[in-house]
């Protein structure tokens, strides 16, 4: 029987990429053919097809010799390759993480400059994936294959389902809604794909890790185009330089997809990740205004990175995540394609941590060990609809998307009061303490037991949105969308007297994107774009709520959303055959009306703010040579506060926001079968908040990994990590009480079966 090489283009197109799974049948059928395919693709050059169709092609035939440059997003909103989206973005793909042995998403961000990791405060502690990027906040801009993670605050993200990261630097509510603005983060996730594979890896090392994880892809015989994946995880370690602190986890995330290769295509996928820690909340800063001459402001004086000021009798971290989608794929020809995905996200969060706090900095070391609390359950409905159409008018090409987003977020945060064993509450003179200098992690113990308070909120999003990407000619491409959110948040509070108050807030608005893009070749643009977005005020009340607490929660529905615009000139270049990308950007990003607290009346949120970061980006990603694979970048950062109804923050820098960062991963192959990777950070000073009286310090560090692995025979390799080869002592989170030191020196050795 004959075959049509469009079709094995297509179905080379739509099969999913394994995380270093074998393609040989891909390849094979690819040699095969290799004369017509030539042929259909000068055919479609010279009849002025997409050039995304065969940067697809390139990416899924040269898999298994792990690039380190990925060629496009996975949103159906971008129809362009990586290299001409006009906008700053890093794709880290799964070879990049597997090489650095990565177990958390903050592990996978160090390779992004410009982001920067906070810790939590009050009952939502230091738990989550809290980040900051290019200076603004952005706990509630990780998005998930496309959709919005609400319970991002609420759990610590495992890499070992995620096929790709995409980091999109700048405003984008055009593309995402709410929030991001400073920029955003897609993680993607792994989907069956056709050919089977099979990989399980098992690592030790110091500090008690274990680690394993499996990923089985298996087409079902006698069924074409059906395929199952199954990935696997647990994993166990004390973290390195940090006393009792201990995380221990475990997950599944079995997938199901239909009509791979053909026309109409159906994938469910699910993943459940359980994760029981004993929680961590740093080191207390010595506040500014300390007299205490054994104590000066700032890191506590004598006070070593691995000391912990937890109580073990009492504190607890337990959260268990489930995220369920369905996606239903339909090319009605090769200009009309439809997508539609389903999700429903369930996140619970049960836990007990010690904030440290001194008594009286000014008198003595003892410090309070706080009780914090967090009994939390967030729970999600998402569909998005997708439909790309492309024509032309003349000689000019379009690319349009058009979509409908809907959506339900509710989240109920229970209010809890720590009991001694008698089952009296716990007094304030009874409140455990310990000393800054010895401190004892076996404190008194007691039980946490809900009091009857609550914060409850309910949110509901419609968005339409509309892009269109104009193709002039060879030389000029102009891209454009619009995007109508309406954000409708009930919210509820009951205080442990029986205090009931509803409030209830709506806001719609209309973000927009522009931009222009030069391509004097066809492996390089030159871009000037434009972007808007914005920050309801409700958008993360169940993060800053406290039941029991007081708070502003009433100005807070009566302020309008903020509004952010950022102006970006940037340009992006490949060379050495189209496998190494370089970029590079100038960029300035204005929020131009900053909530701000009344220093007269705390209770007052006011939007008289305004806000400015601007800077430069570059960075680098692919291959100098079949051999070797880099990934890296340097950004550098301006933050000031312009404007702010606290005048000790006018004038002041941005806070968590390093003037200058940058990271660089290499790997490099050696003969008889072994590789060599090695990489750094470099993270400049910061500031915990933005008020000059009251601001502390974190320091400026560098910290250093390697890597070397071994194929040992055709199935079987090895690889040995040493992550912060010099043992620094940095700050890795920044909070306003406190901060948590990053991990010491560790040593992990691993074994991958593949097949």
């Amino acid at each position: 029987m004959k075959t049509d090489p469009a079709q094995l283009l297509l179905n080379l197109r739509t099969t999913s990429r394994p995380d270093g799974l074998a393609v040989t049948g891909t390849l094979l059928a690819l040699s095969q053919l290799a004369a017509p395919v030539a042929v259909a693709q000068e055919e479609k050059k010279d009849e002025n097809k997409k050039p995304e169709e065969l940067a697809e092609l390139v990416v899924d035939a040269n898999q298994e010799k792990k690039l380190y440059k990925p060629e496009r997003l996975q949103s159906p909103k971008v129809t362009q390759p990586l290299r001409d989206v006009a906008k700053t973005i890093t794709v880290i793909p799964t070879e990049v993480m597997k090489a650095q042995n990565a177990t958390n998403l903050r592990d996978v961000l160090r390779n992004v400059p410009g982001i920067s990791m906070q810790a939590g405060e009050g009952g939502g502690g230091p738990a989550g994936d809290n980040l900051s990027i290019r200076g603004f906040s952005s706990r509630s801009d990780i998005f998930v294959d496309g959709m919005r993670d609400t319970a991002g605050g609420g759990y610590s993200r495992d890499p070992f389902n995620f096929e790709q990261v995409e980091v999109t630097k700048g405003p984008s509510s055009t593309t995402t809604g709410r929030g991001s603005t400073g920029g955003s983060i897609n993680i993607v996730t792994k989907t069956p794909h056709l050919d089977n594979g099979y990989n399980f890896n098992l690592g030790g090392g110091t500090d008690d890790y274990f680690r394993g994880t499996f990923d089985v892809n298996q087409e079902i015989p006698n069924l074409n185009g059906v395929a199952v994946r199954l990935n696997g995880l647990y994993h166990d370690q004390m973290i390195p330089g940090r006393d009792y602190v201990e995380n221990e986890r475990w997950g599944i995330a079995p997938s199901i997809a239909f009509g791979l290769g053909t026309d109409t295509r159906f994938t469910l996928n699910y993943m459940h990740l359980d994760q029981d820690n004993v929680p961590d909340y740093g080191i207390p800063w010595v506040a500014r205004t300390s007299t205490n001459p054994m104590l000066p402001p700032g890191i506590p004086y004598g006070v070593g990175f691995d000391s912990y000021y937890g109580n073990l009798n009492r504190d607890y971290e337990k959260t268990i995540t489930d995220i369920l989608t369905g996606t239903f794929e339909h090319d009605f020809n090769e200009d009309l394609k439809l997508r539609s995905t389903l999700r429903y996200g369930h996140n619970v969060r049960d836990s007990v941590t010690t904030a440290p706090r001194f008594v009286n900095v000014n008198t003595s070391p003892i410090l309070n060990q706080q009780f914090q609390s967090r009994d939390q359950t967030d729970e999600s409905y998402y569909s998005q609809t997708d439909l790309r159409y492309d024509f032309n008018t003349g000689t000019v090409e379009h690319q349009v998307v058009g979509g409908l987003e809907l959506g339900r977020e509710d989240s109920i945060n229970h209010g809890r009061t720590a009991y001694n064993l008698d089952g009296t509450p716990v007094t304030t003179a009874q409140t455990p303490q310990t000393n800054l200098w010895f401190p004892n992690p076996f404190g008194d113990p007691d039980l946490a037991i809900r009091n009857g308070s609550f914060t409850e909120t309910s949110s509901d999003i419609v968005a339409l949105y509309l892009f269109d990407t104009i193709t002039i000619n060879k030389n000029w491409e102009v891209n454009g969308g619009l995007r109508w959110d309406y954000y409708d948040t009930d919210y509820t509070s009951r205080t442990t007297a029986g205090v009931i108050t509803p409030l209830q807030r709506d806001d719609s608005m209309l973000s927009y994107q522009a931009a222009v893009t030069y391509k004097p070749v066809e492996e390089g643009s030159i871009y000037l774009s434009y972007g808007t977005s914005f920050n309801p005020s409700t958008e993360n009340l169940t993060y800053i709520a406290a039941p029991t607490g007081t708070n502003n929660t009433l100005s807070l529905f009566q302020a309008d959303p903020e509004e952010n615009e950022t102006v970006e000139l940037g340009a992006k270049w490949e060379f050495f055959d189209e496998k190494l990308l370089v970029s590079g950007a100038v960029f300035r990003t204005e929020k131009t009306n900053a909530r701000t607290t009344d220093p007269a009346d705390p209770s007052v949120v006011t939007l008289t703010g305004e806000q400015v970061v601007k800077g430069f980006e570059f960075g680098v990603t692919g291959q100098i040579t079949d051999k070797w694979s880099i990934t890296g970048g340097y950004t550098y950062l301006d933050g000031e506060v312009k404007e702010s109804a606290v005048p000790a923050e006018v004038g002041s820098e941005l806070s968590n926001t390093p003037e200058n960062s940058f990271s660089i991963w290499t790997d490099y192959v050696l003969p008889a079968g072994f590789n060599v990777g090695a990489g750094a950070q470099f993270v400049d000073s910061r500031f915990n908040n933005n008020n000059e009286t009251t601001r502390q310090t974190a320091p400026s560090f560098t910290i250093f990994n390697a890597m070397v692995g071994y194929q040992a025979t055709e199935n079987l390799s090895l690889q040995l990590n040493i992550n912060n080869l010099t043992d620094e002592d940095y700050i890795d989170r920044v909070g306003g009480g406190h901060f948590v030191p990053g991990a010491g020196r560790s040593a992990v050795l691993s074994a991958t079966m593949t097949f």
